[in-house]
């Protein structure tokens, strides 16, 4: 295989990606020098054969940090188990160049990793089927698998390296870029967990005072009361011969009971407003519960795809035999919504509410799913309106997310593993 030619990107100038000054790639003799030339040789490059610039990006994309670790507590046992994942992924890199016992291991691995990949590119015999393989892989978010099958299969040139390198790490630019945007409303969670921490002190003062008041309140009945049952007595001991002072004394608990009656009518008007602003933050209250879990589901699922550096190939299809309808959310998230989906089993249909794609498609692609999801931040009203009538003509559910974001995707791909959504065929 010829030597690599540099690449560059925005920003970095003509710094190459793939060096130049290194030795060139190994190819089997057998095999021809470009994509024109026909059949080529069967045998595969090793990983120990393929150009030292391009281990970093074989171990960083076509293995998850869990299965590195369990090669290397093979290799070097019980210190493995306690590395950090970037000197995880050093260590592999490091093995990627080794053609003894530990990279025929990690070679090895790879292969079995991503079997299915490598049998689907073994039919292509050129360097041009190879490339259509890759493009369709990349279209539908599948990877790691093509990723290997491209750079260990024999038909592959210099060209098609480059290409299939480039796509890999700029879509490792962009999951940067995503776990940023998902760090960044980690803490906008945690922010609002901390907020609604503080409603909840606030409404416990308040609703203490409220007791405080009904307290207050009943004493004062029980005075009122009292003056009640005093004026009752006075009044019938007016037949009675009027001992002195005995009107002054009437006088005066009636004024007593006039004040009472204002005091008990302004409690009463008070109680009567505090129970209302109570039944409203009670109300706000539940509202910011229900957010606040949405987020932490949200979080917890984007926590656990993370934790693998991304969707795992070997996540449980437990929605094996599914179809999803996603109408709406942002095109440059779709490919990876796709993938999520896919790898869980599903089937994803996709419009986006009517930009392009015309809204008398909708009724068709809801006739062939079991549910319908919409980020309701990203799809017009009109549009949510009619998916959600269309479904209850045809008896299907829907779930409206709460973004378009991968992380409310992945919590809401989680719920319906505990739902029974298919539709009865």
């Amino acid at each position: 295989m010829a030597t690599l030619p540099a690449l560059s990107l925005p920003g970095q100038g003509l710094a190459p990606l793939l060096p130049t000054d290194r030795p060139p790639l190994p190819l089997d003799a057998a095999a021809s020098s470009g994509p024109s030339s026909g059949l080529v040789a069967s045998r595969r490059d090793r990983i120990w054969d393929i150009h030292p610039s391009l281990h970093c990006s074989i171990v960083g994309t076509c293995l998850s940090a869990a299965e590195l670790r369990r090669l290397l507590v093979k290799l070097d046992g019980a210190t493995a188990r306690s590395l950090s994942d970037h000197a995880l992924h050093k260590r592999g890199v490091i093995l990627a160049g080794k053609g003894g016992t530990e990279g025929k291991l990690l070679h090895k691995t790879l292969d079995r990793r991503h079997e299915a990949a490598i049998r689907r590119f073994s039919r292509a015999t050129t360097a041009d089927a190879v490339r259509d393989l890759w493009r369709r892989s990349l279209e539908d978010g599948d990877i790691p698998g093509a990723y290997w099958a491209v750079l260990t299969h024999p038909a592959t040139d210099d060209a098609l390296v480059q290409e299939a390198f480039g796509e890999v790490h700029m879509l490792s630019h962009m999951v940067g870029s995503s776990n940023r945007l998902d760090l960044a409303r980690l803490r906008r969670a945690e922010q609002a967990l901390g907020d609604r921490d503080d409603t909840i002190a606030r409404q416990q003062a308040r609703l203490q005072a409220a007791g405080r008041e009904k307290a207050e309140l009943r004493g004062r009945l029980e005075v009122l009361d009292a003056i009640c049952a005093r004026l009752s007595a006075a009044e019938a001991d007016r037949t009675a011969p009027d001992p002195a002072g005995r009107d002054s004394e009437v006088a005066l608990l009636r004024r007593r009971l006039d004040d009472e009656r204002a005091r008990y009518a302004s409690l009463a008007a008070r109680m009567a407003e505090t129970e209302g602003a109570l039944a409203e933050t009670r109300e706000a209250f539940a509202a910011m519960e229900k957010h606040a879990d949405a987020l932490q589901a949200e979080l917890a699922a984007q926590e656990r795809a993370m934790a693998g550096h991304g969707p795992s190939e070997d996540a449980p299809r437990t929605l094996e035999g599914y179809t999803l309808l996603y109408a709406g959310g942002r095109p440059s998230l779709v490919r990876q919504v796709r993938s999520m989906a896919e790898r869980r089993g599903a089937v994803l249909l996709t419009h986006d509410g009517g930009i392009e794609d015309s809204p008398t498609l909708l009724p068709g692609l809801l006739g062939r799913a079991d549910i319908a999801l919409f980020p309701v931040d990203c799809i017009s009203h009109h549009a949510a309106e009619r998916i959600k009538a269309l479904c209850r003509d045809a008896g299907k559910p829907f779930l409206p997310l709460r973004t378009a974001s991968l992380a409310c995707f992945l919590a809401a791909v989680e719920r319906l593993d505990l739902l029974d959504i298919r539709s009865p065929r």
